[in-house]
């Protein structure tokens, strides 16, 4: 196994719940016990439907919010004796400046990404002004727009003047500027067309071979986690449910959460087995109050009512309130692990 360049170790980030009074009632529980190492110059995946923490791992692992309890360690790699401490939480204001030089970030929408009053020229170079690299900056900046695709004759244009595509180069462009180790993905192609998306995806793979990045790749987009990442980790409810080398947990998934996430992929094979997830997702808060805090895993009546309906079809489920039973994460094979009995 290669070195890991970041591990995460019982990372937690609870959002406090106030009433009308401004007491604390409740916690959201965006992160909840998370346990990761991220490889050395390969492509880590983060998986899960819409809420489940995702972007909030991401955010902790940048420090734009503190996590509530847990740790960040920083590889020798990331510090190279530039800072005090090892652990990310305990850098100064100076030493995360630096740090997050380290750090590319991709968004969503490129759109949203870029200040539309900006040239692109002012876009791209925005990092390199920040960090106080202005030597040859005109040149630097060049140089980044052809690592994407792009050149010279659209520094003087405005971001609305691309196509979305174009203007997802031109965020990837920017993410390079300070040579950074790391690039975190944060659905880097869900906003593009299917073809944009194939190119985008190359292009990524390209950049990572030729500058020997690592990529933390987060998505809800099976065919593209399968296609990019080397490990993976599906998260639900804040938590790490499974948690295997990319091939390994399609061809073998354990846990039932991922097994009904495997078989929603689109596929010409009518054959393939379907599994649904009845029920509503459960709500993340959980009460300070004893007595409401723990989250059911009786069979509610909707998922009662939502079975009936099914009954007859021929078709697998599972149910929400089944999920909610947590389980310690365990070995299941060599590198693999999952959340089951």
């Amino acid at each position: 196994m290669s070195q890991s360049i970041i591990s995460i170790k019982k990372l937690r980030k609870h959002f406090p719940v106030k009433n009308v009074w401004g007491k604390d009632i409740a916690l959201v529980k965006a992160l909840d016990g998370v346990d990761l190492k991220i490889e050395n110059g390969k492509t880590f995946g983060i998986v899960g439907e819409s809420g489940c923490g995702k972007t909030t791992l991401m955010r902790t692992l940048l420090r734009l919010v503190e996590p509530t309890s847990g740790s960040v360690v920083l590889s020798e790699d990331l510090n190279d004796g530039k800072f005090s401490s090892n652990n990310l939480e305990e850098l100064t204001n100076e030493e995360l400046r630096r740090f997050r030089r380290q750090i590319g970030v991709v968004f969503q929408d490129p759109m949203g990404a870029l200040n539309p009053r900006m040239l692109i020229k002012d876009i791209v170079s925005e990092p390199l002004v920040i960090h106080g690299k202005t030597a040859n900056i005109r040149e630097k900046v060049i140089w980044l727009l052809n690592n994407v695709g792009l050149g010279e004759e659209h520094l003087y244009r405005y971001p609305h003047e691309f196509s979305g595509g174009q203007r997802q180069r031109i965020v990837i462009a920017r993410a390079l500027a300070l040579d950074p180790k790391i690039l975190v993905l944060d659905e880097p192609t869900s906003a593009l067309d299917v073809s944009v998306q194939a190119q985008i995806l190359n292009l990524l793979n390209d950049l990572q071979e030729k500058y020997s990045l690592t990529y933390i790749f987060i998505s809800h987009d099976l065919s593209v986690i399968e296609y990019m990442c080397d490990r993976l980790a599906v998260m639900y409810l804040g938590k790490v449910v499974e948690e295997a080398e990319t091939e390994e947990l399609f061809s073998n998934p354990q846990h039932p959460y991922t097994k009904a996430l495997l078989s929603a992929t689109p596929s010409f094979d009518k054959d393939k087995e379907k599994i649904m997830i009845l029920g509503d997702v459960p709500s993340p808060i959980t009460y300070l109050d004893e007595s409401k805090a723990k989250l059911a895993t009786e069979m509610t009546e909707q998922e009662r009512l939502e079975i009936k309906s099914i009954e007859g079809k021929g078709i697998d489920y599972i149910v929400r309130s089944s999920l909610n039973e947590v389980f310690p994460l365990k070995k299941v094979a060599t590198s693999h692990y999952a959340r089951v009995k």
